[in-house]
């Protein structure tokens, strides 16, 4: 399939890597067909890029590369929703909200988690009644405990 973009281009997609959002992402309910994409860096992100909008494309990450207590339970609904049975593997990935002028500033929106079943290829964008932020910090600072045991290479040389 032959997928228009304005951010990369015209490129082809095998139809088995379409991904399907039968309820759209919040804000844009009629684009319902998307692919994931590499970034072209060794960076852990992604680009989740509508096939049916060729400006309509959201970074995203798996949010246990950033942050280990992220835990989200699954209703049976949303399973349902993403064709899902007890024996699939399920994944998440959060959208980010990248500043262009302090890329460093980046957020991740941990109430809107993106629900994805490999098998089906049907996804889901939840939404979390838990207490998460929208925009929470990915690279946050390091707390006294984890700065106190990390050197800086001056102080490692000096040492």
């Amino acid at each position: 399939m032959n997928v228009a973009s304005t951010r990369f281009g015209p490129f082809d997609v095998p139809r088995e890597s379409l991904l399907t959002f039968p309820s759209g992402l919040l804000g844009f309910p009629e684009w319902t067909s998307y692919v994931i994409l590499d970034h072209d860096t060794d960076a852990p992100f992604k680009w989740l890029h509508c096939v049916e909008e060729a400006s309509l494309a959201f970074v995203v990450i798996d949010p246990a590369l950033f942050n280990q207590n992220y835990q989200v339970t699954i209703s049976p609904e949303a399973r349902v929703e993403v064709g899902g049975n007890e024996t699939d593997e399920l994944s998440l990935a959060v959208i980010l909200t990248v500043p262009s002028d302090d890329p460093s500033a980046m957020t991740a929106n941990l109430r809107g988690p993106l629900l994805l079943n490999h098998r089906t290829r049907l996804c889901k964008q939840l939404v979390l009644t838990e207490d998460y932020p929208t925009r929470y910090p990915v690279f946050s600072a390091p707390s006294p405990t984890e700065r106190s045991q990390t050197l800086t290479a001056a102080e490692a040389v000096s040492a």
